[in-house]
């Protein structure tokens, strides 16, 4: 989206929302998941609705309400002075919209959504009226992430077709990463909706456009695209490889999941480096997937690698990655061990005040317990036994910020 934004507004805009890349924390519950007609995508993170009340307003509702007065186009016409005066009020109309999307995302942030929902129209009325068309875009695109986030997914996929409509109807190309990167967003709410078919026509319009894509940039000088905006485009396939691999695990398909994890941890590795937050949490994730499979001990190797990485940049999911490593031990019958990171892992929790986190550490510690008491693991006079569940999924999903 950044290259569609004028330098000024872009700035603010990013100021306001948050640079957007592969990395809000965000987690699924056991048993929910979240699912272009190619058109457009999310990948399956956890889709808990947040707050209630009113929906988004129809699209055709919101763009009746946000027509511009005919007076303003009167006013645009006018040569000289008037000109002057309409650039003047065109720049406190951006500023304007900043400071209310800056307002919107402190109220996200306070898990305030009927009050962001508003602002966010006030934000969309203004853009209308001022004609700025990238701050309409802009700000279609924050909606939809929005009603997202609240579980309004039909919503969120209208949010973000408009989005796209609007891009491509300003001559933006299908391969630029803006419209990849909202119809990786789509490709998430049909796997939200549990739209099988859509989702992987998605997730594979965005991989296999990126891939071509990649290969044709990287016979491009440096004079005509940087090195950096070549990273950003493989940022974005490795974001894309990151989804599709969730929503793979999810649907039973844990070995074309490790393919795509272990591309992406590639991608991560090479540009972010091994300390990076994402490539840790990509290391979780693979290793949660390859313990999917019955691979206890390869991912043993990757589990303990990303819980060090984690402890030694004090991690925010730090307790997730722990936890997932308990979990690896338990399936190679190291119960003690498991435990004692158990352990650790519940205080990490509690301090980052992960309510969820906890009751399920504590779920599984309670677990252990109860094991102990009725089974005897031969030869040492402890009470164990391996879970009968192999393993359910508890990868640390974090939509991180690849750019």
């Amino acid at each position: 989206m950044y290259g569609l934004l004028s330098r000024s507004l872009g700035r603010g805009l990013l100021r306001a929302a948050g640079r957007r890349c592969w990395g809000c924390s965000a987690r699924p519950l056991p048993g929910r998941v979240g699912g272009l007609e190619l058109d457009a995508v999310v990948s399956p993170h956890r889709v808990v609705p947040r707050g209630r009340g009113p929906g988004l307003l129809p699209l055709l509702a919101a763009l009746a309400w946000f027509s511009r007065p005919a007076a303003q186009e009167e006013e645009e016409e006018q040569p000289g002075a008037g000109g002057a005066a309409t650039e003047d009020a065109a720049d406190e109309a951006e500023a304007e919209i900043i400071q209310l999307l800056k307002r919107a995302k402190l109220s996200i942030m306070k898990d305030e959504p009927e009050e962001a929902e508003l602002i966010l129209h006030d934000a969309l009325r203004l853009a209308y009226q001022s004609d700025n068309k990238k701050a309409i875009t802009y700000t279609y695109d924050l909606m939809a992430n929005l009603a997202f986030i609240r579980g309004q997914l039909e919503n969120a996929e209208q949010l973000f077709k408009a989005t796209m409509s609007y891009l491509l109807g300003g001559g933006m190309k299908q391969e630029d990463n803006a419209i990849i990167e909202i119809s990786l967003k789509l490709a998430s709410v049909y796997a939200a909706q549990n739209r099988q078919e859509f989702a992987l026509a998605g997730y594979e319009f965005c991989i296999s456009t990126l891939e071509e894509k990649i290969e044709r940039e990287e016979e491009l000088s440096e004079d005509i695209m940087s090195v950096e905006e070549k990273a950003n485009t493989h940022l974005l396939l490795g974001m894309c490889l990151d989804a599709c691999a969730r929503y793979l695990l999810f649907s039973k398909q844990s070995s074309q999941a490790q393919r795509m994890y272990e591309r992406a941890l590639q991608i991560s590795q090479e540009i972010q480096g091994e300390r990076h937050p994402q490539t840790i949490v990509l290391m979780s994730d693979l290793a949660t997937t390859l313990d999917a499979q019955g691979h206890f001990d390869e991912a043993y190797i990757y589990m303990q690698r990303a819980s060090d990485l984690a402890r030694e940049i004090n991690h925010p999911e730090l307790h997730m990655v722990l936890s997932n490593l308990a979990a690896i031990l338990i399936h190679r019958e190291r119960y003690t061990q498991a435990k004692e990171i158990y352990q650790e892992a519940l205080k990490q929790a509690e301090l980052k005040k992960d309510e969820v986190s906890v009751q399920h550490i504590r779920e599984e510690l309670a677990e252990l317990s109860r094991k102990n008491q009725s089974y005897m693991c031969h030869g040492t006079g402890e009470f164990w036994v391996r879970r009968q569940k192999q393993s359910t999924w508890k990868s640390v999903l974090v939509l991180y910020h690849w750019m």
